[in-house]
């Protein structure tokens, strides 16, 4: 992949797992390395780009109907999206949310998830917001947040032991300190949302979308 290449916008999926409820809420995340060329030595959810095959993954159920919607609005496979922010998570944790079902023919970066007896559960996301890095960054992606309980994952929540090397101090933060961290800006903004919603506040019906696209940075909903 050439320099040129990398700053081309990428479609990608993150996931913000809350373990508990109310003020006693915590969010997985974990420390991208001094090293990185994105976001280096930042706190961030687990997440990252789209794979070709992801369009392709088996589902044990589909993203709830409102979600797959306003998704596709704007992208051709919110299956694959789904897939994407459930890839991710196992693959920079761990950790997996799927259900029981036989899966013979899984892709390589997918063969120790099948290997569980499990296939991706995508009725358990909630696409709550979308974000396009700004121009002049060293990669640039087109993210959507996906909201998932802890209670979806199958296994030990503190088990961390498969996961790869892309994220450090994997760890559960308390919500209400989680902005105390080194983060990027758009993380600090998720979070504010998030955490309003799992303290008790209504969500709109709609998702917030920071459209960096171009020069001028615009704000809007989609509903």
């Amino acid at each position: 992949m050439t320099a040129a290449d990398k700053t081309a916008i990428r479609d990608a999926a993150t996931i913000l797992l809350v373990r508990g409820q109310g003020g006693d809420a915590r969010v997985l995340m974990g420390q991208r390395g001094k090293s990185a060329a994105f976001m280096p030595e930042k706190f961030v959810f687990p997440g990252g780009a789209l794979d070709p095959e992801d369009a392709f993954i088996p589902l044990a159920r589909p993203l709830p109907a409102s979600c797959a919607a306003r998704l596709g609005r704007d992208h051709a496979a919110p299956h694959a999206l789904a897939a994407a922010a459930i890839r991710e998570l196992w693959e920079e944790t761990g950790l997996a949310i799927g259900l029981p079902s036989a899966w013979a023919d899984a892709p390589a970066d997918w063969q120790g998830f099948a290997a569980r007896g499990l296939v991706p559960d995508a009725g358990v996301l909630r696409y709550v917001f979308r974000a396009i890095t700004p121009p002049g960054r060293p990669r640039r992606f087109d993210a959507r947040f996906f909201l998932a309980d802890a209670a979806a994952v199958v296994g030990d929540l503190d088990d961390f032991s498969q996961a790869c090397e892309e994220l450090s101090h994997l760890q559960w933060v308390p919500l209400r300190e989680a902005r105390r961290l080194n983060l990027p800006f758009i993380t600090e903004v998720v979070l504010a949302e998030a955490q309003a919603h799992i303290e008790g506040e209504d969500m709109a019906d709609s998702v917030p979308f920071f459209d960096n696209s171009t020069d001028h940075s615009t704000f809007r909903r989609i509903v």
